[in-house]
């Protein structure tokens, strides 16, 4: 399922090819905004019929492809996720670019609570029902499936989301300019070739590391490193929620004469904000064994790797306003290929060596060579000053916080307890101190 899982990533990066940031881009140019949106939505819903049809049609081929030959009913379900979260891109993005933001996280979250209590029942609940006897769970439960109802979950969860967007799609004007899509085309395809390079570089390790260990280990090595990598995830889902965000006001911004010192001045409260919570997942390793499960604690060695690959990933998307503005996605694409290139091969050359270990590496150093590459480029064709310095220091300081409370660790979990969260509090400290980080922030939201 994981490696499925990886699959899929890729392809809804393929079926929305780039429109959401087109769509930012060309309604935030104050063109006519309904026939942008109007464009964009029947372009993605002609594409994402013509990928249920074409995975219909090709069905056989395409399970044993994906070494599902014996379940091809997982591919249908694989095809219509895809398809329904690739539409509903661009209602969401409308709710971002219209100020609709807790109407827009509402729905991510219904998505998510029903996809976590509709797997919860099938794989947890329905089981337990079975063996003491309740001989009716079996109208609408098959002990057979197993894994698939994890599918069955996603997709009900996307289908209701759809269900919840029905009044923001409806309201669309059937509005289609030809012209306006090759346009709009133009500017996305480059974030199209980015996205997939920006994908592969996020599945490629999980990928690799079944193929490079081979046999059940390399299954085993996938699940150990898929267990670690989940709490991860955390970083990822704020990086996620941030850029959800900051997209539209970034190119609301573009046009005015203090946007590149917006931009600065959001990069540097971004990375005290993303080292806090790097520091909040490291620090309480007995809370992120509770997430990982007491079978895979030896995978938490990679929990602060992967979290800092995606701390770098966070400051790379700040950074990567700069081509977006300028109408320079070409560049995404270089970059974004760059990264893929290292992490092909750091994984191919040392998880041989030294396995889930080195993919986790991977992360960290395709996301460095993308924010290094990225931020040398862009000073050429969009310059911007960032505060360097500062920004590193407090990344610098989190890593020495880290090193010490793995230094001060002992059997009182207690006593560690109180050391990680001085040194948290120490943390806090020097952010009010030298960017009033609290002060700002506490004035924001009252």
């Amino acid at each position: 399922v994981t490696e499925l899982y990886a699959w899929m990533v890729l392809a809804l990066v393929i079926l929305t090819y780039g429109m959401e940031t087109t769509y930012f881009r060309f309604a935030g140019k104050k063109a006519n905004a309904e026939v942008v949106y109007g464009t964009a939505m029947i372009s993605l819903f002609t594409t994402s019929a013509l990928f249920i049809m074409a995975v219909s049609m090709f069905i056989t081929p395409i399970s044993g492809f994906l070494g599902y030959a014996e379940n091809p009913e997982y591919i249908r379900m694989f095809a219509w996720i895809v398809a329904i979260d690739a539409f509903s891109a661009i209602p969401f993005a409308w709710l971002r670019n219209n100020n609709r933001a807790a109407l827009f996280s509402a729905l991510k979250i219904i998505n998510v609570i029903v996809t976590i209590v509709l797997a919860f029942f099938f794989l947890k609940i329905a089981p337990s029902v079975a063996e003491k006897g309740n001989r009716w769970i079996y109208n609408v439960w098959n002990p057979d499936f197993k894994v698939g109802y994890v599918f069955v979950a996603n997709l009900a969860g996307s289908a209701i989301t759809l269900l919840c967007l029905t009044p923001f799609i409806i309201r669309m004007k059937p509005l289609f300019d030809r012209r306006l899509l090759r346009r709009m085309l133009a500017y996305s395809w480059p974030l199209l070739v980015g996205g997939m390079a920006g994908s592969l570089n996020e599945v490629l390790d999980k990928i690799l590391l079944r193929r490079l260990i081979g046999g059940a280990e390399g299954l085993a090595t996938v699940g150990l490193y898929g267990a670690g990598y989940k709490v991860g995830v955390l970083m990822s889902l704020f990086i996620q929620m941030y850029r959800f965000a900051a997209e539209p006001f970034f190119f609301e911004k573009a046009g005015s004469k203090d946007a590149k010192e917006t931009y600065a001045v959001t990069m540097k409260y971004f990375v005290i904000t993303a080292v806090i919570l790097f520091l909040g997942i490291n620090l309480y390793p007995e809370i992120v064994s509770i997430i990982i499960g007491e079978n895979f604690k030896e995978s938490m060695v990679v929990v602060p790797i992967i979290s800092m690959g995606y701390l770098l990933l966070g400051i790379y998307i700040n950074q990567s306003i700069w081509y977006k503005v300028d109408d320079k996605t070409i560049y995404g694409v270089w970059i974004t290929l760059v990264g893929v290139a290292v992490t092909v091969a750091v994984n191919l050359v040392f998880v041989p060596l030294y396995g889930y270990i080195a993919a986790a590496w991977a992360h960290v150093a395709c996301y460095l060579s993308m924010v290094i590459v990225s931020y040398f480029v862009g000073q050429k064709y969009y310059p911007i000053e960032y505060e360097k310095g500062r920004i590193v220091m407090y990344i610098a300081l989190a890593l020495a916080m880290l090193f010490i409370s793995m230094m001060l660790s002992g059997e009182n979990k207690i006593v560690n307890a109180v050391i990680d969260t001085l040194l948290l509090l120490i943390f806090f400290a020097v952010a009010e101190i030298r960017d009033k980080y609290f002060t700002l922030l506490f004035r924001k939201s009252s």
